[in-house]
């Protein structure tokens, strides 16, 4: 029997390629399991001796100072009466009582098999967890096990991985016996079993295979900086080299196109417009756009967003198939990107402009070509009028202190007509009348979108510090006194 036993667990082990040790605790804690049913309340212990396999059942008794389980438990002049002789004993400590083996019957022999199972499960799972996910991020290869529903399970070699549907490239078919190459995406640790994540969509599978084609990215002088991806369709890989020496767009593309060709052909013609990285976001966004030519370029950094002009034959290049090419540009750069033509753009730039024109001389009661010298020097709003500093208005010719703060004293009142028009549409109070609020504070409030004394009422003091010239005791203040307007408190007291 114990060298049968000893033969079972050498076996155990390389077949489910857990440590040998795994498999003797597994079978101990069975033992354990199955003599429990023999000898009732029992605290058993059981030992498989390692070099013959024979078994030792002992039951374990505690040391204690106050027994509560008089069968598995004894006082330290109980345990000193047992060990006779001068035997020192201490509480905590543990008697071992040799037990005589013990014949398993069917049930008991199915349930030690289940216990077996189990543990070994648990350490099959814990051993593929800590064999890939340390991989997470690379490339692996593997076999098709099968395919269902779509799903492509495969042969790790160690373990098995899954790619699902939405993972695969649109024109793949898998049969099985394929061997196929994927990005490890995730590895997820459940008790009915390690789940292993495999990928060909991701974009880490791209940069995997550029990794590995291209020496300079592994020797760290080029980097891949951003990918924007339409699996099976179309990559865009923004690149830069530490090396002012080396051309990261060549060293992607490779001598006659080689190392791209190799990614492609792993992933079934898919294209690669590979873009030298940046730090001017006009030259950028122009690249990204590739093969389409772009006129001309407006950015737009408060709202993160570039205008992008293009002649009408280029406009359906820019745009790419579904919207193919301008969304994942805009992905690769991380700014949303606006395409029109040339034409629409000028009508657009037209509009805008007589729109302004209207609201300078509407708003500071000037005449149209003082309206318009305004605009030509990049006043975009009657805010940018009411708080920009003396210094601004003076610069242009014509304009003296005097009228620059005058232009800036109507602008401000300006924004706050508009302000109380807004307001009463509303059905709101309005700031003007409100008398704790100085002029220059209330437009400021207006930028901000606070228009009226219930949206004042509203706010918090955060709201308000981005406010010049506001000392927080007098933003306070001044919403309290909206709140008190407002009949905040009149409520509560009613």
């Amino acid at each position: 029997m114990g060298v049968e036993m000893l033969h079972v667990a050498d076996a155990v082990a390389r077949e489910k390629m857990v440590d040998r040790e795994l498999v003797f605790e597994a079978m101990e804690q069975a033992l354990r399991t199955s003599a429990r049913k023999s000898y009732g309340n029992k605290e058993v212990e059981a030992v498989i001796d390692r070099s013959n396999g024979e078994i030792f059942l002992f039951h374990v008794r505690t040391v204690v100072e106050s027994v509560e389980d008089p069968e598995n438990e004894l006082t330290p002049d109980e345990a000193a009466a047992e060990l006779g002789g001068d035997a020192e004993v201490e509480v905590g400590m543990q008697l071992r009582t040799p037990l005589p083996p013990i014949t398993m019957g069917r049930v008991a022999a199915q349930a030690a098999k289940q216990v077996i199972n189990q543990k070994l499960r648990e350490a099959e799972r814990m051993r593929v967890v800590e064999e890939y996910a340390p991989r997470v991020g690379e490339l692996i290869t593997g076999i098709v096990k099968r395919v269902e529903r779509g799903n492509v399970y495969v042969d790790l070699g160690h373990g098995e991985g899954v790619m699902y549907r939405e993972d695969q490239l649109p024109r793949e078919s898998w049969r099985q016996g394929d061997r196929i190459r994927a990005y490890l995406r995730e590895v997820r640790d459940q008790s009915k079993g390690p789940l292993i994540f495999l990928s060909r969509a991701d974009a880490g599978m791209v940069l995997k295979l550029f990794e590995q084609e291209v020496p300079e990215i592994q020797e760290g002088i080029v980097t891949i900086e951003a990918i924007a991806r339409d699996p099976g369709s179309r990559s865009k890989l923004a690149v830069s080299s530490s090396d002012p020496a080396i051309d990261p767009v060549g060293a992607c593309v490779g001598m006659r196109g080689a190392r791209v060709q190799a990614v492609v052909n792993e992933l079934h013609g898919e294209r690669m417009d590979i873009i030298e990285c940046t730090d001017d976001i006009v030259a950028f966004v122009i690249n990204a756009l590739a093969p389409a030519e772009v006129e001309r370029v407006l950015v737009d950094e408060e709202r993160n967003t570039i205008e992008v002009a293009v002649t009408e034959e280029n406009l359906a290049l820019a745009i790419g198939r579904r919207g193919q090419n301008v969304r994942l540009a805009s992905e690769l750069t991380g700014w949303e990107i606006e395409l029109m033509t040339t034409g629409d753009q000028a009508r657009k730039r037209a509009e805008e402009t007589e729109a302004l024109l209207s609201t300078f001389v509407n708003g500071l009661d000037i005449e149209v070509d003082f309206a318009m010298m305004l605009v030509e020097e990049g006043f975009a709003g009657l805010d940018e009028i009411a708080f920009c500093a003396d210094e601004e208005l003076t610069a242009i010719e014509g304009i003296d202190t005097e009228m620059a703060q005058e232009l800036k004293r109507r602008a401000r009142e300006a924004l706050l007509d508009q302000a109380a028009a807004a307001a009463e549409e509303a059905g709101e109070r309005p700031l003007t009348g409100f008398p704790p609020l100085r002029e220059e504070i209330a437009a400021q409030l207006v930028v901000l979108g606070i228009t009226s004394l219930d949206r004042l009422a509203d706010a918090g003091l955060d709201d308000l510090e981005v406010i010049e010239g506001l000392p927080v005791e007098e933003a306070e203040k001044l919403i309290i006194g909206a709140r008190e307007a407002c009949g905040w408190f009149d409520e509560e007291g009613g």
